[in-house]
């Protein structure tokens, strides 16, 4: 099973962003029919830690885990914490570019989250996210569909952006499944924060 454990943004915070996203130039392609490969709002997520492919059999120890982090997490915490969706960038270049949306408010607390799972994770599994952990949703996968100067100016546009506030509630372990058609997400478990 190939996993990932993410935090979702609300419903309310997803279609300001797709407003956003739809004024913006890879907006306008995509609405022209050009395959800028836009992220699926049903999709949005914060990604903490991506597993890979994991056993079956392991479910119970990663879950577990998660627990765990989701427990160390909560203690002493009053509320889960509070972000908005906003700033922008951009990962890779030529075919491999994503231009994503930032996130703002308590984004320390993300950080800590994305280590207590982290590290809880590698103590029960041979799991290795060793990317640093940069808080983001990816918006669109342009490619080189796109000029650079124009994802270039939505990324500008995008550090311009402030989403509505939100609580992240929940911590989510989710099964991703690779096939020829779109991508398909099943939620697995949940902790609350």
């Amino acid at each position: 099973m190939r996993l990932f454990v993410a935090v979702y943004p609300p419903p309310e915070s997803v279609g300001h962003l797709g407003a956003q996203v739809a004024r913006l130039r890879v907006g306008a392609a995509a609405a022209a029919g050009t395959n800028v490969r836009l992220a699926d709002p049903a999709h949005l997520h914060v990604t903490l830690a991506f597993l890979g492919d994991v056993e079956a059999a392991r479910l119970v120890e990663v879950e577990s885990a998660l627990g765990l982090a989701a427990e160390a997490f909560h203690d002493g915490r009053n509320a889960p914490p509070r972000f908005s969706l906003g700033g922008g960038g951009r990962f890779g270049q030529g075919r491999s570019t994503v231009l994503w949306v930032g996130l703002r408010g308590e984004v320390e607390a993300l950080h800590v989250l994305a280590g207590l799972v982290r590290s809880r994770l590698r103590q029960r599994l041979p799991c290795d996210d060793a990317r640093p952990f940069r808080p983001h949703l990816t918006v669109a996968r342009p490619g080189e569909r796109m000029d650079l100067a124009d994802i270039e100016a939505d990324r500008a546009d995008l550090d311009g952006y402030q989403g509505p506030e939100w609580q992240a509630t929940e911590l989510l372990l989710i099964r991703s499944h690779l096939d020829p058609r779109p991508s398909r997400y099943d939620r697995l478990a949940a902790w609350p924060l």
